[in-house]
């Protein structure tokens, strides 16, 4: 679509992901919307591998070899990495909350999903995902590693 290729080169492609709710909000429901990560799953199980919401899963997909970043002519695989992005974070703060001590999501103002640290601190799980799909840095089992120190 024209309109569609005249957009994204202005604009670039879509990043990040926003939830909105009402005040007072199921938290169990909220969490289990963002631990859905659908493209993510379908992808490594390509490779055999069913996340489990472990942190040895975000060893797992750390190991991964990353074939999206392998082609940048693949137009299909290119228009998919920000979703890919956008599902590597919530999988990364799903296994967050599920398994470090205090840990639960939040949503900004602007609908952005973040994980609160028992410190208080807030981890933009989001763009980690999309670091760790453009790059393959930081790793996701490291950026898990050093949220559960804290």
């Amino acid at each position: 679509m024209n309109f569609l290729d005249t957009w994204r080169k202005r604009h670039g492609t879509a990043r990040g992901f926003a939830v909105y709710a009402a005040d007072g909000a199921d938290q169990e429901g909220i969490a289990e919307l963002l631990s859905e990560c659908e493209l993510l799953r379908a992808r490594v199980k390509q490779y055999g591998l069913e996340l489990d919401d472990s942190p040895a899963s975000l060893e797992a997909l750390d190991q991964l070899p990353p074939r999206w970043r392998d082609d940048p002519d693949d137009l299909e695989g290119r228009e998919e990495l920000p979703w890919l992005g956008n599902d590597a974070g919530l999988y990364l703060g799903t296994v967050v909350v599920r398994t470090v001590p205090g840990a639960h999501w939040h949503l900004w103002p602007n609908g952005q999903p973040v994980v609160v640290l028992a410190s208080g601190r807030d981890l933009d799980v989001v763009k980690a995902g999309h670091d760790w799909v453009a790059t393959g840095a930081p790793e996701l089992s490291q950026v898990y590693a050093e949220a559960s120190e804290l």
